[in-house]
């Protein structure tokens, strides 16, 4: 390659002037190649500079910079825009100076390997050459370039929504270290304050009584981010560096202006007031059952007496109603019944929607009524395989969101029998239960003020409870006074509801009360701990506002649902704004069109129809301004063939921020490995990959936040490469180590270097055992939250104690889940323990824990008993000493709310009336030496669900008698599938 430039500069310096016609064929010629020539030796010398030189080194960011500005240059050459009598002269001036920065790049290596400091002579070197860089600006501008055309932007629909976004991707990008963003950062700085400025007033003013000057705001910022973009991908890059970028600065200023002007012309009294503003910043709630159920009594009624006391052979009940009537709410209701949960022995419950797949529906009835997680080929009939399973039981499915007749006979083919109760056509609310179910959404355990009842606000749900909860969600966020109350009475007023199109009518004023407390909530930022508090917040109010519905049972993890009105506003909404994702196939020729502009693709390749020239992985030179927007990029599907797998390219991708790259549809490489490293914007990296550790390449990815490794076959090293990823905050792998084991030499780690963003580090295959270095490994994660790994046996000798790592002082961790390799250990758990102490340090924070394979005592057990804030205790496969568990009196788990044992060698349990204070749910798989429930459970008041799960010999006890006739409260004892014993 330095070759080829050699000779590309003899040629310009020494035929420019020739008049030979076949010298002129000769120079178009070269006119054409010799960009990619050097725009490829550029991108390589970017590469090694990123390997072989650290970004700390002075000088090195600078030529980083003089890099990227070269390779927009040839990029864009040749083009229309470009001067053509001019090209020669254009090329040879980017020739020299390539020649000029490789030289400072290799004497910076040189320096760097010998650990010498930039002299004089370097320095004078580097502010020389950047003189004629910018020179070279002037000359483009002046001599080289025509000037542009207006161009076309692509404006979302929610321009409150598009201005939220695009001050959230500025702030993004001056964060990311980016050497593209080091070009131009002085102008996305001040464009960024200037737009924050804008919409703060805009933020502060009745919208409506400015709409000119909004919409030309939003004009300019359509404009500038696009300008932005274009230059941070090459898509005419040149053009919007050397003309746009200016303009569009000049029109910022001037609208700043003009807005600075009219707020001083603006009354006082005019400010709009939104609720949850930085003066009253959102308190974060506890994520709890929200659903709230009004009315339908009768109905419930009727409907678990059909159910309990129909007739023998199917029985089917639908149903009916329009849309948000309350139709699956009842449904919940009457399903979760403890009357009906006890009649039934099988019970499952599937949401159908409209674009269901069959075959994944059964699977999923399947699973529910068997307990499992099966997964069944292509060949097997699962209605066959369902309808085994029920026959002979007695059964309730209940099948929501049916749309249409088809539907209901395809998947209604497992069950027997042909009888049909009279559908329930469900009825609307009554004004008083509308008035009821608005005042407990919008008040909770509170009244509504006496000067506020006369405000006709519940007639307005017309008896539909989706909307009364629309509606409740609206006015609790909003300021309890007459004025404002009328305003959202007003706006309902003119909703009829007598179709879906009015319910979304609520929706869209819901949504818009969320937009604008979204916009008030980021003027300024709140004072958070971390991303997924903030994330809470905001799902938190999307509960309040009942957009999301959410469900905490106990023992399992937080789930949320969508009314289907509510998601199907989503959908529209979502499409409107262009925010999901292009759902496409390798070989679908649609994704070559110039006006498919997603930020999110994701590709399910085929290699039977593979198209080459349509795969997004081969157009290598990504001239396309579609292929380069991309922010995320998903592919999964058929394994690729090596032979292709190493002609694919990523490093166009400029803008990337998402990359999931399933490893059964491609083992990454070392050569694309480098080129992922390239996309400095990635927050999300999920990879196959076989390579023993990520190259030095990998510290360019300093935004990287989120790194999942697929790589069952092989052991990743993690250290050091993973100590430059500062920003990391969940670590996800199948098998690796901090350390390379098969190297012989000690182990050096700076002491100050820590991953302090790191939440999460989940690394199913992490062998741990004894050593100095691993004793100190977790104080360089001080931020961790949830912790899993594979703990090695490792015998500690001076104490005589099995060794565990010391995690005492990580703080904030919640989560902690361990699995113990002994070296007899089988696949059956631990078949034996000679030794039995261990030497636990758990920090005091820890509110789950799970072991697996471990054997204990009763003073190991004494050790977990004694964590004040633990609230979810799970043992697995655990040999217990003598079988016994004895808790001492000062054994007092006072938080924890569920216990699980499964496959736990325990026979005798003896605890004290206030070592479970707290249990609510007990679960015991697989405990067949214990005879007999402790009935000190019945002792305790919390206690709801006692779960049984192969463990025939309990399913006599007499708990549940004693807790409900002697105790006087409900006990539910539970066998597989959750459904009830003791009928």
């Amino acid at each position: 390659m330095k070759l080829q430039r050699m000779v590309m500069q003899r040629c310009y310096t020494n035929l420019k002037d020739s008049t030979s016609a076949e010298v002129g064929c000769f120079i178009k010629n070269l006119l054409e190649i010799s960009p990619d020539i050097l725009r490829e030796y550029l991108i390589h010398l970017q590469g090694h500079m990123v390997t072989f030189i650290t970004t700390t080194t002075p000088g090195a960011q600078n030529i980083h910079v003089m890099i990227e500005f070269l390779l927009i240059i040839l990029t864009d050459v040749p083009k229309d825009f470009i001067h053509h009598d001019k090209l020669f002269d254009l090329l040879a001036c980017v020739g020299a100076l390539i020649r000029e920065v490789s030289t400072l790049v290799h004497n910076l290596e040189e320096k760097s390997r010998n650990e010498e400091s930039n002299d004089e002579t370097s320095r004078a070197a580097l502010d020389l050459l950047e003189e004629k860089i910018e020179l070279l600006k002037e000359d483009l501008k002046n001599d080289y370039l025509k000037a542009p055309d207006s161009f076309q932007c692509f404006p979302m629909s929610d321009g409150s929504l598009f201005m939220h976004l695009l001050l959230i991707h500025l702030n993004d990008l001056l964060d990311s270290n980016s050497y593209s963003i080091a070009l131009i950062k002085d102008e996305i700085t001040l464009m960024k304050e200037t737009l924050e400025f804008i919409r703060l007033f805009f933020v502060n003013v009745e919208q409506g009584l400015y709409k000119d000057p909004w919409a030309r705001v939003l004009d300019v910022a359509y404009e500038a981010k696009d300008v932005i973009d274009s230059i941070i991908v090459r898509a005419n890059g040149l053009l919007h560096l050397i003309f746009s970028l200016p303009i569009t600065m000049k029109k910022i200023k001037l609208i700043k202006e003009d807005a600075s002007q009219l707020s001083e012309k603006i009354p006082k009294n005019k400010s709009l007031i939104a609720v949850n503003s930085p003066k009253n910043p959102v308190e974060r709630k506890s994520l709890t059952t929200c659903k709230i159920i009004v009315g339908f009594k009768e109905e419930t009624n009727w409907l678990i007496s059909k159910l309990t006391s129909g007739p023998k052979d199917l029985d089917v009940i639908s149903i009916t109603g329009m849309p948000g009537s309350g139709k699956t709410t009842l449904a919940y209701k009457v399903y979760n019944d403890e009357s009906v949960c006890s009649h039934f022995d099988l019970r499952a419950w599937c949401t159908v929607n409209q674009d269901y797949e069959e075959k994944k529906l059964l699977m999923k009835l399947f699973n529910q009524v068997t307990g499992s997680d099966l997964k069944f080929s292509e060949d097997i009939d699962v209605a066959d395989e369902l309808r085994r399973k029920l026959h002979g039981k007695r059964y309730l499915i209940v099948l929501d969101d049916v749309w249409d007749i088809d539907t209901w006979d395809d998947l209604t083919r497992p069950f027997h029998g042909k009888s049909n109760t009279d559908p329930l056509n469900l009825r609307s609310l009554r004004p008083e239960e509308s008035w009821e179910l608005l005042e407990k959404r919008a008040f909770g355990n509170k009244s509504c003020p006496n000067e506020l009842l006369n405000v006709e606000i519940a007639q307005n749900c017309k008896g539909l409870p989706l909307v009364a909860d629309l509606i409740a969600g609206v006015i609790a966020g909003r300021e309890k006074t007459t004025s404002v109350w009328h305003d959202v009475r007003n706006n309902l007023n003119s909703f009829i509801f007598g179709s879906e199109v009015d319910v979304m009518k609520v929706i869209e004023l819901s949504y818009g009360q969320r937009n604008i407390q979204r916009l008030v909530e980021n003027v300024e930022q709140t004072e958070m701990k971390s991303l997924e508090e903030v994330t809470e917040i905001y799902l938190d109010n999307l509960i309040s506002s009942s957009l999301v519905i959410s469900f905490n049972d106990i023992g399992d993890d937080p789930t949320c649902q969508l009314h289907d009105l509510v998601h199907d506003f989503c959908l529209i909404k979502a499409k409107e704004e262009k925010l999901f994702e292009q759902q496409i196939s390798s070989s679908d020729p649609s994704f070559s069109s110039s006006d498919l502009m997603p930020r999110m693709v994701n590709i399910s390749y085929n290699k039977e129809q593979f198209g080459l020239n349509n795969f997004i992985l081969f157009i290598s030179k990504m001239k396309k301004h579609s292929c380069k927007s991309l922010c995320s990029l998903e592919i999964t599907g058929d394994e690729m063939e090596d032979r292709l797998s190493d002609s694919c390219h990523l490093r166009d991708l400029r803008l990337l921020r998402v990359l999931i790259l399933f490893h059964s549809f491609m083992m990454v490489k070392d050569s694309l490995l480098n080129e992922i490293c390239m996309l400095n914007h990635l927050r999300f990296l999920r990879i196959g990959t076989e390579v023993k550790s990520l190259p030095s390449s990998f510290s360019n990815l300093w935004n990287l936040e989120t790194l999942l490794v697929d790589n069952k076959l092989s052991t990743l090293v993690l250290l050091p490469r993973i100590w430059a990823i500062v920003k990391l905050r969940v670590l996800c792998t199948h098998a690796c180590s901090f350390f390379d084991l098969d190297i012989d030499e000690p182990i050096l780690i700076v002491e100050d270097l820590k991953l302090e963003n790191l939440r999460i580090c989940e690394c199913c295959a992490l062998m741990l055992s004894y050593s100095k270095e691993t004793e100190d490994i977790f104080i360089r994660f001080p931020n961790l939250q949830r912790l899993v790994f594979d703990l090695k046996e490792s015998w500690d000798y001076s104490p005589e104690l099995y060794w565990s790592p010391n995690l005492d002082f990580l703080h904030e961790l919640e989560t902690l889940e361990v699995v113990f390799e002994s070296s007899i250990t089988n696949d059956n758990g631990p078949s034996a323990a000679t030794n039995w102490t261990w030497d636990f340090h758990f920090p005091s924070n820890l509110k789950i824990l799970s072991l697996l394979n471990f054997p204990l005592t009763s003073d190991s057990l004494s050790i977990i008993a004694r964590l004040p804030n633990l609230e979810h205790l799970f043992l697995t496969r655990t040999i217990i000493k003598w079988g016994e568990w004895n808790m001492r009196e000062e054994d007092t788990l006072e938080n924890l709310k569920f216990l699980m044992l499964d496959n736990v060698t325990l026979a005798k349990w003896e605890f004290g009336e206030e070592s479970f204070p707290m249990l609510e749910k007990l679960q015991l798989w697989g405990c067949h030496m214990l005879e007999e429930i402790p009935s000190n459970f019945g002792d305790i008041g919390s206690l709801k669900i006692i779960q049984l799960v192969e463990s025939p010999q309990l399913e006599d006890s007499e708990i549940k008698e004693y807790v409900e006739d002697i105790m006087g409260w409900d006990l539910e004892v539970l066998g597989p599938n959750n459904i009830t014993l003791f009928k």
